[in-house]
């Protein structure tokens, strides 16, 4: 049963069937419930349901009232490693219902695992346990570092045995269900450029702009093209400002909204090493570390093409050449929110920033000790890392954040644990091997409680002197 805020929509209808697939779910052997969002599906009116009713509406695909009677599989192209692929679109998974939010906001519910679509070329639709598992603990962790992203909102085994050629088979299977802003991406325009669809073009983006952003925007390319460098820019430095590596940042993984989704090979980086890369298939570290800023810049440029071919060329350059300066203006903020100090003016912020980085590239100290240690912009010890904050090389960190003064509260117990809240790789295959080897969920459950723990005691703002 669902909640009284329980609002459903079919907004996506509005396109027409040029844009997509009506398709169904595959029929599962088993459905054994892992992992379900209750705190966001409290703020879509669907935290009321029991864990029967979960199931046959996120295992079973039983439609949701009021929303969409049918699956839907986009279409879409799209830039994988910078090589154009017409041939893409959602090939395991699938669009499953849309509603609003406790905030008046559109969101998609989206599949991951559940079937063959007419783009699933030769796949067979699946996910693996594992590749849920990952997914969930990655949203989970970027939410609490205030990264803009997806929300796993369910996990489900399904009882199937697949074969993988880059992990260990047969594994186990899963279907995942994803709440998030929008389900349209870059490659969405592209496809119609391509295809030379200008009417479509123009209905795709008046359907973006009306329901994800600005409805009575005077030039509506140039509005979308906006909204797109606003949200690249403020996606870049979460990922830097959470030591984050997405690891496929293809156009066809980046969603309109500049929301982050989609976790395959992704890593936390140890240390602030620009080089560091996630996916073991990234031979040229395209997306490395220290590249996000400009693979999401590049796409950016696709964007622009591909609206170029209905819209003035001048309209696009204003917002498109402010990326750089938009970006430098969103890392201030998501690194200095991470630090839990307040802002000062953009020269000074900026120094402090440089000073960070150089000292942490100098060092090699873990990213996740140092934000821990110098949350609040004063050093809290005793810490393991106390010889490298007296090396020379953080001397100019040291002086610069003086000057800060907190703009969060430090007094959640969590400020005084022995070791910050992290989410390595080993710490992921530890947790996987628990489920793997003997069934065991109590450390993925338990990293989930943890990560929820660090992400409460990061919104400990102070208010406004």
């Amino acid at each position: 049963m669902t909640d009284t805020a329980y609002r459903p929509a079919r907004a996506i209808h509005e396109l027409g069937d040029a844009f997509y697939d009506v398709v169904e779910a595959a029929p599962f052997p088993q459905h054994v419930l892992r992992f379900r969002n209750d705190r966001h599906a409290a703020t879509v009116g669907l935290g009321s349901l029991t864990d029967a009713e979960w199931i046959a509406h996120f295992g079973r695909f039983a439609p949701l009232a009021g929303s969409l009677e049918a699956p839907l599989a986009l279409r879409y192209h799209g830039h994988q490693f910078r090589t154009y692929n017409p041939d893409l679109g959602d090939g395991r998974g699938f669009l499953f219902a849309q509603l609003y939010d406790d905030r008046g906001r559109l969101l998609d519910l989206g599949t991951k695992g559940s079937g063959q679509t007419p783009w699933s070329r030769f796949g067979d639709g699946r996910l693996t346990l594992k590749g849920g598992v990952r997914e969930v603990l990655a949203t989970e962790m970027l939410e609490a570092l205030g990264v803009e992203t997806s929300k796993s909102f369910s996990l489900i085994e399904t009882g199937e045995a697949l074969v993988r050629g880059d992990e260990p088979s047969p594994t186990r299977s899963a279907v995942m269900v994803r709440l998030s802003h929008s389900h349209i991406r870059y490659g969405s325009f592209q496809r119609l450029a391509y295809l030379k669809q200008p009417e479509n073009l123009a209905r795709l983006t008046d359907y973006v702009l009306r329901h994800y952003g600005q409805a009575e925007a005077p030039d509506r390319y140039a509005a979308l093209m906006d909204q797109a460098v606003w949200g690249a820019a403020r996606l870049a430095a979460g990922f830097m400002a959470a030591g984050f590596v997405h690891g496929v940042l293809n156009t066809d993984n980046i969603n309109i909204t500049g929301e982050s989704f989609d976790y395959g090979p992704y890593r936390f980086a140890p240390r602030y090493d620009r080089s560091f890369t996630a996916a073991y298939f990234d031979h040229s570290g395209l997306y490395a570390f220290g590249r996000q800023a400009e693979a999401l810049h590049w796409n950016l440029h696709q964007l622009a093409l591909a609206l170029r071919t209905v819209a003035e060329t001048d309209s696009l350059v204003p917002a498109f050449s402010e990326y750089p300066l938009r970006f430098e203006a969103e890392l201030r903020i998501a690194v200095l929110g991470r630090l839990g100090v307040r802002p000062r003016d953009d020269a000074t912020d900026l120094a402090l920033l440089q000073a960070m980085e150089s000292a942490l590239e100098t060092t090699g100290l873990p990213l996740d000790r140092f934000y821990f240690d110098w949350r609040g912009g004063q050093r809290r010890g005793p810490s393991p890392a106390e010889a490298s904050y007296a090396l020379p090389a953080f001397a100019p960190f040291v002086a610069a954040i003086a000057g800060y003064a907190p703009a969060a509260d430090t007094a959640h117990p969590y400020w005084s644990d022995p070791e910050p809240c992290a989410l390595l790789i080993d710490e992921i295959e530890s947790i996987w091997a628990a489920i793997d080897e003997s069934d065991d969920w109590a450390p993925f459950h338990g990293k989930i409680a943890a990560i929820r723990r660090m992400g409460a005691a990061m919104t400990g703002e102070i208010e406004p002197s």
